[in-house]
C-alpha cells in the first residue's frame, strides 16, 4: 500500500477507495494515527475536493489484494492499458547504441533542447501530419501525453471553464480539479460544479449532443477515446471544431490512440479544416511502440492558435516547456526516431494489428453471450455494457470468479456506471484464455 504525509501530519493512504466515493473528513483525519508534528502550511484546497484516489493505483491495490487471497491463482490483466509485446528490436538497437556512445567523449551529450531534438520534431510532423501543415516547431516533444496534460492545465490557469467527454480518461477532470477549475461535488450526480459533462454513449454515437452544450473555454476530446474505444468521424469532428470557432473555445485533443484506427475516421484534429486555430493536439509513443515505461510523447501546439488578445498559445506553452521540463530522455528519444524509421514504423504496425487482434477475440467473446461490446475496432479496448448493474460489482464479480482484472466504466465518469473496459493488451494465449473464462462465467 502506498503513504503520503499530508500537512495534518497523518500518514493516510494514497490509494483511497473509488467505491463507494470518499471525502477525508476533520473525525477521519482525528482517527488516524498521528506521525511527527503539523507544519503550518494548509492543504492545498483544490486537492481536498478530489472525491478519492486516482482510478489507475487504486485498481493496482485491488490486484495486489486479489493476489495475496489467491497466491496460486493465474491472474489476467486487462485493466491499465500497459503494453505486453517486446519493442522491435531495430528500435531497441537504436536506443543501446545511443546508451553506449554515451560512454565516449565524441558520443556524448549533456541537457538538449526543452522542445526536443528537432530531427524528432520534424519526423513525427512528416509522419503523422503529412499535407496538414504542421510544421517541426509546432511539435514539443515530451515524456508522456499524460505529463503534457498536466502541463497544459498550468498553461490555460484556473480561470477557464472546461468541459470533459463523459465518460472519460480521468486525468483530465483530476488534473482541473488540482489547478482550481471545478466547484463543490455533488454525490448525487457524481460531478462537479463548473465543469460540463458531455454525455457520450451509444444513444449519441459517442458523440455529443453540441447543441444543447454549454459554452466553455476549453474543450478536452479523445478519439479514439478512452475509454469507449470510438473514434469520432469526419463529420463529428467538423461539427466540434465550428462549435469551438463559434464560441471562442480551445479544443485540447488527445491522440494517443490513432495508429489504432482501421477505417477513415480522422487519425488527427488538424484532419478537419481550420482546425489549428481552435486545437491542439496530444500524443504518445506509449500505445503504439510499447513506450509505456520508456516515455515518450508529443503536443502540437499550432502557430495560429491564439489567445482573446491575440498572443500566440504556442509561445506561452514553450515558456512553459523550458520553465518545468528539462527535455524528454535522449535515450527515449534516439527510440523515437528509430520508430518513425520505415523499418521501424512497419515493425509497429504489426504489433499493433496485434493487439487489435486480441480486441476482436474480446469483443466476439462478449458478444457471444449476448452482451454489447462496443468499441475494439479503432482502439485497444473493448467497453461492455451490463444493464442494470453497478460496475465496480461487475468489477468485482469478474476478478473474484475468473481472477480477470478489468477497469469499472464507473472510474471514468457518471456516464461510465453499467460498463466494464476491458483492453486488448496482453499475449495471445492470455486473450484466448480470458474469453474462455468470461464465457464460463456468464454463459
Amino acid at each position: 500500500m502506498y503513504y503520503s504525509l499530508l500537512s495534518s501530519s497523518i500518514c493516510i493512504p494514497l490509494a483511497v477507495s473509488l467505491q463507494p466515493k470518499t471525502t477525508w473528513t476533520s473525525t477521519k483525519f482525528n482517527n488516524e494515527k498521528k506521525v511527527g508534528s503539523c507544519t503550518r502550511v494548509p492543504r492545498n484546497f483544490n486537492m481536498e475536493k478530489l472525491q478519492s484516489g486516482y482510478l489507475f493505483p487504486e485498481i493496482g491495490m485491488r490486484e495486489s489484494e486479489h493476489t495475496q487471497k489467491y497466491p496460486h491463482a493465474r491472474l489476467i490483466r486487462l485493466g491499465i492499458g500497459d503494453t505486453t509485446e517486446p519493442i522491435p528490436d531495430i528500435i531497441t538497437s537504436a536506443m543501446a547504441e545511443h546508451v553506449h556512445a554515451l560512454s565516449t567523449v565524441k558520443g556524448y551529450r549533456g541537457y538538449g533542447a526543452e522542445q526536443g531534438n528537432m530531427e524528432l520534431r520534424m519526423a513525427i510532423a512528416e509522419t503523422f501530419y503529412r499535407d496538414l501543415g504542421v510544421k517541426g516547431n509546432e511539435v514539443f516533444v515530451s515524456d508522456g501525453a499524460q505529463c503534457d496534460i498536466s502541463r497544459l492545465q498550468l498553461l490555460l490557469g484556473s480561470n477557464v471553464s472546461m468541459a470533459v467527454q463523459d465518460p472519460s480518461f480521468p486525468a483530465y477532470l483530476d488534473c482541473g480539479v488540482i489547478v482550481g477549475r471545478a466547484g463543490n461535488f455533488q454525490e448525487k450526480t457524481g460531478t462537479y460544479d463548473n465543469i460540463v459533462y458531455m454525455k457520450c454513449g451509444p444513444e449519441n454515437n459517442f458523440f455529443p449532443d453540441l447543441s444543447t452544450t454549454s459554452k466553455t473555454d476549453i474543450i478536452f476530446f479523445c478519439s479514439p477515446n478512452n475509454p469507449t474505444g470510438y473514434a469520432a468521424s469526419r463529420q463529428q469532428l467538423q461539427q466540434l471544431v465550428d462549435f469551438a470557432k463559434a464560441n471562442g473555445s480551445m479544443i485540447i485533443y488527445d491522440s494517443a490512440y490513432a495508429t489504432y484506427v482501421s477505417d477513415d475516421s480522422p487519425r488527427s484534429i488538424f484532419e478537419i479544416p481550420g482546425a489549428k486555430e481552435v486545437a491542439i493536439e496530444i500524443s504518445s509513443f506509449s500505445k503504439f511502440a510499447g513506450f509505456t515505461g520508456v516515455r515518450l510523447g508529443w503536443t502540437v501546439v499550432p502557430e495560429e492558435l491564439r489567445y482573446s488578445n491575440g498572443f500566440p498559445v504556442m509561445k506561452d506553452y514553450n515558456r512553459i516547456v523550458c520553465t518545468c521540463f528539462n527535455g524528454a530522455s535522449s535515450i527515449a528519444q534516439a527510440g523515437g526516431l528509430a520508430c518513425l524509421s520505415k523499418e521501424g514504423y512497419r515493425a509497429l504496425t504489426t504489433v499493433v494489428d496485434y493487439y487489435k487482434g486480441n480486441a476482436e477475440i474480446l469483443v466476439d467473446a462478449f458478444s457471444s453471450l449476448g452482451l454489447k461490446a462496443y468499441g475494439g475496432k479503432n482502439a485497444p479496448y473493448v467497453w461492455v455494457h451490463f444493464p442494470g448493474k453497478s460496475s465496480w460489482d461487475v468489477f468485482n464479480e469478474i476478478l473474484e470468479k475468473t481472477h480477470i482484472v478489468t477497469i469499472p466504466g464507473g472510474g471514468f465518469g457518471p456516464g461510465g456506471e453499467g460498463y466494464v473496459r476491458v483492453s486488448g493488451f496482453g499475449h495471445r494465449e492470455r486473450i484466448l484464455e480470458a474469453s474462455m473464462r468470461l464465457k464460463n462465467l456468464y454463459k
